[in-house]
């Protein structure tokens, strides 16, 4: 358990004096495109508590955007990253290489739910190996094109964001983009209603939807890969119906398209697995990872099928900071912590606990469109009273009082109406029940 005292604490107003001091200094010296969430610093952060330069505890649902699964400054991290930054903190795995990179590359081989042979390579930020999954699955087929879906969010460089889906905040005014990028409808099942009930339920249905324009607008034999977060994630934590995955896998497999899941927010135990494939029983070609694999230190990384991943030929990837040996270090310490403390059937409870509270509301509130999610994963759907029009305005005044009473939530969604609870699997029941009831009363009130 943390050092930090886990109680919600309000000592000022949000921002408090310090914090806005630092809002002042971050104005006058940081580019105003990198924005921020919350108006407070933060000075200390563990267990489900992240402490501000002004004395406040807030009860942390974010997790730092799904990066601190197992909470700020674990124990068996905090040693690993000393002990190794004690010793060197980077000589360039391309140069002179050591340990800590391979027995990553060994552990994500071993967890990761691909079939038969693996290798792994790692890389520094999602993005990053986003990019190399995509330029792996290129050398392995000689084929250009690549498929995205509605609704995806794959990163901010420039081919991430041809394959993101949402303009504001992450595209417009960016472009050109790189070519080849196209995109499939996704199984949304709450917005796939609006087409009946069996689109909204049928994932094998929605999937073939998805395959004739992947058919019509691209053709199997230009289509290097299809890329697919198994939940997506800034796109609204949407669940594809049952089959809609299976039926896109075996249609890659049938028609010599990499099938590759990008698993940035859903890996390393974030969904009540290790990771959300496994929910659906899918073995994708590659897997990319990177968020919760190092417990806040940058690293990410491609593992997949032998045969795929050494297509590229010998230097055709790396970089210079690419499993940096520091980052390496908290990477094996999370993976200790992870399976050591079973923070799989954590995320398990977790579910449950915020399902079941939120299931609740749903009942009572025509306001709640749709509750869904996985593990410490879960997602509101706010809209408009007795309809599916998305409210947006709602979501924002429902974080806005959330922030306020020092709890921290994030939002998301194409319609930017999605409330998203991604806590960090430290947090303790009392602090995730106390946290709700306040984002309830809020809601009330509005």
């Amino acid at each position: 358990m943390s050092h930090l005292e886990q109680s919600r604490h309000l000592a000022t107003t949000i921002p408090g004096p310090k914090s806005q001091a630092l809002i002042d200094r971050k104005a006058a010296a940081v580019s105003r495109g990198v924005g921020t969430t919350m108006p407070v610093y933060a000075i200390r952060a563990g267990g489900g508590i992240v402490e501000d330069v002004d004395g406040n505890r807030l009860i942390d649902l974010g997790s730092g955007i799904a990066v601190t699964t197992i909470g700020n400054a674990s124990p068996l991290v905090v040693d690993a990253v000393a002990a190794q930054a004690a010793n060197f903190t980077h000589t360039c795995f391309m140069v002179t290489p050591y340990e800590g990179y391979v027995a990553v590359c060994e552990q994500l081989n071993r967890l990761t739910p691909v079939a038969g042979d693996k290798r792994s390579a790692l890389f520094n930020s999602g993005s990053e190996a986003v990019e190399n999954a995509v330029k792996i699955a290129r050398s392995y087929t000689h084929k250009p094109a690549v498929v995205a879906f509605d609704h995806a969010y794959h990163g901010r460089t420039n081919l991430t964001m041809a394959l993101t889906a949402k303009v504001m905040p992450y595209k417009h005014g960016f472009g050109p983009f790189a070519p080849e990028i196209y995109r499939a409808p996704l199984s949304y099942p709450f917005r796939d209603a609006e087409f009946g009930k069996e689109m909204a339920t049928d994932g094998e249905l929605a999937a073939k939807r998805a395959i004739d324009v992947i058919d019509k607008q691209i053709g199997a034999d230009n289509l290097a890969a299809v890329l697919i977060e198994p939940i997506q994630g800034e796109g609204g934590f949407i669940v594809p119906a049952d089959g809609f995955l299976p039926a896109l896998l075996a249609w890659c497999r049938a028609n010599d398209v990499v099938f590759i899941a990008d698993e940035v927010q859903t890996g390393f135990a974030r969904t009540g697995a290790m990771f959300a494939c496994e929910h659906e029983g899918i073995d994708p070609d590659l897997i990319i990872t990177a968020k919760g694999i190092a417990d806040g230190m940058p690293l990410s990384a491609v593992t997949g099928r032998a045969e795929i991943m050494n297509a590229p030929h010998v230097s055709g990837l790396g970089g210079t900071y690419g499993g940096n040996p520091v980052a390496c270090a908290a990477a094996l310490a999370t993976i200790e912590t992870i399976e050591s403390q079973g923070m799989v059937a954590r995320a398990q409870q977790i579910e449950a606990l915020m399902k079941d509270r939120l299931g609740r509301w749903q009942a009572e509130d025509d306001r709640i469109g749709d509750v869904r999610g996985r593990g410490a994963m879960i997602a509101m759907e706010l809209v408009k009273a007795g309809t599916t029009e998305p409210d947006a305005d709602l979501t924002k005044a429902l974080c806005a009082g959330a922030h306020a009473a020092g709890v921290i939530v994030l939002t998301c969604g194409t319609y930017g109406n999605v409330l998203r609870f991604l806590p960090p699997l430290t947090i303790s029941d009392e602090l995730l029940v106390e946290a709700l009831d306040v984002l309830e009363l809020i809601l009330r009130d509005l």
